[in-house]
């Protein structure tokens, strides 16, 4: 089974599934977000002919939670039989190469969250996190269906501030092509469970300092509820 966890503005992405039941992330015994675009609940049920489970929203360190407690939507997914997960996020864009309102595809990231998921647990190797196989299959997928998805390096920080131009200076001199609050510890969890990964950052913006223009919540959800139409076409194309 398919797990896709939705980020920031990329609810309408759950519109394209048929549900065949509904879990409240309280009733799976997690907390519920408190920030706007993110539902709160599990969606089974399938995408096409697949067999799908939708994280519609995630909770973030900058809430309050800790490394433990943001992954356990994935280890929920596993338990009820996720092979594979797909995670999305909406990010700020590092690279002038990369327009907001395109996608990009993770080739590996950035943990500056200052914590993991792990701790207590054996050494995890996180060499090809995302998995190669897969992304190339997407990438055909995208070129097949004239869909633009980058690829790069995802720089996740614990927020809820955005970055200052000065740190966007040195995400870009460590290899970034894009920064968000998200993803990387529920990569790391579900590379510790043994899940398939591949995972997508909605270009909601640019990021601090490349433009005069300010940065706004409201803007990355308008921008990802633009942008969920190309994504639903890739995942139909990959996962049916």
């Amino acid at each position: 089974m398919t797990g896709i966890v939705l980020g920031s503005g990329l609810g309408p992405l759950a519109d394209a599934v048929e549900v065949e039941r509904t879990v409240g992330f309280a009733e799976a015994g997690l907390p519920v977000s408190s920030v706007p675009g993110h539902a709160g609940r599990f969606l089974i049920g399938k995408l096409g002919a697949a067999p799908v489970i939708v994280m519609q929203g995630r909770v973030h360190l900058y809430e309050g939670h800790d490394a433990t407690t943001l992954t356990a939507g994935v280890r929920w997914m596993a338990q009820e039989g996720m092979d594979r997960i797909i995670l999305t996020n909406a990010a700020g864009t590092l690279n002038p190469d990369f327009a907001p309102g395109s996608w990009m595809m993770l080739s590996d990231h950035l943990n500056l969250t200052g914590t993991t998921p792990l701790s207590g647990s054996a050494f995890i190797d996180m060499t090809t996190t995302y998995d190669p196989e897969w992304r190339a299959t997407f990438r055909a997928a995208a070129a097949e269906s004239c869909t633009v998805l980058h690829e790069g390096v995802y720089a996740g920080l614990r927020g809820p501030q955005y970055e200052t131009p000065a740190e966007v200076r040195m995400l870009r001199t460590l290899g970034a092509d894009a920064v968000g609050m998200s993803t990387v510890l529920e990569a790391i969890q579900a590379r510790q469970l043994g899940l398939k990964i591949a995972a997508f950052s909605c270009l909601t913006n640019w990021a601090a300092g490349i433009t005069a223009n300010a940065l706004d919540h409201h803007e990355v959800l308008e921008t990802g509820k633009a942008a969920a139409e190309q994504m639903i076409g890739l995942l139909g194309r990959v996962i049916r």
